[in-house]
């Protein structure tokens, strides 16, 4: 699956400024890491944010929003949000902050050891 390379594009821009910020191949698309915890993920016309699990049910309801679903489970915390939604820089900046707000109490993912 292609990513977009106009919404990539504004991801980095937005964490242009930040210390330990790793861009990352992942998930058919562009993941970026934040002091070592995915915060966004950049998937062909979504980008990928991960949120206060606390605030999942209040912003499913926004328009363009959707969980991030692996199997038949739901990831508590990771929402899709389409770029329809985000052309206006008010609302890409509303999803940037929400995550980078999360993204100091997030706890980073247990490191699978090699097989």
């Amino acid at each position: 699956m292609a990513y977009n390379d106009e919404l990539t594009n504004r991801v980095r821009e937005a964490l242009a400024d930040l210390p330990n910020v790793e861009e990352k191949k992942m998930f058919g698309g562009v993941g970026f890491m934040l002091n070592g915890k995915l915060c966004f993920g950049v998937e062909s016309e979504e980008l990928l944010c991960r949120i206060d699990p606390d605030l999942q049910e209040e912003v499913a309801e926004m328009p363009g929003v959707k969980p991030m679903i692996k199997g038949n489970q739901t990831m508590k915390g990771y929402v899709f949000v389409h770029e329809d939604v985000l052309k206006n820089q008010k609302d890409f900046d509303y999803w940037i902050n929400l995550a980078l707000q999360y993204n100091s109490k997030a706890q980073p993912s247990k490191k699978r050891k090699k097989a």
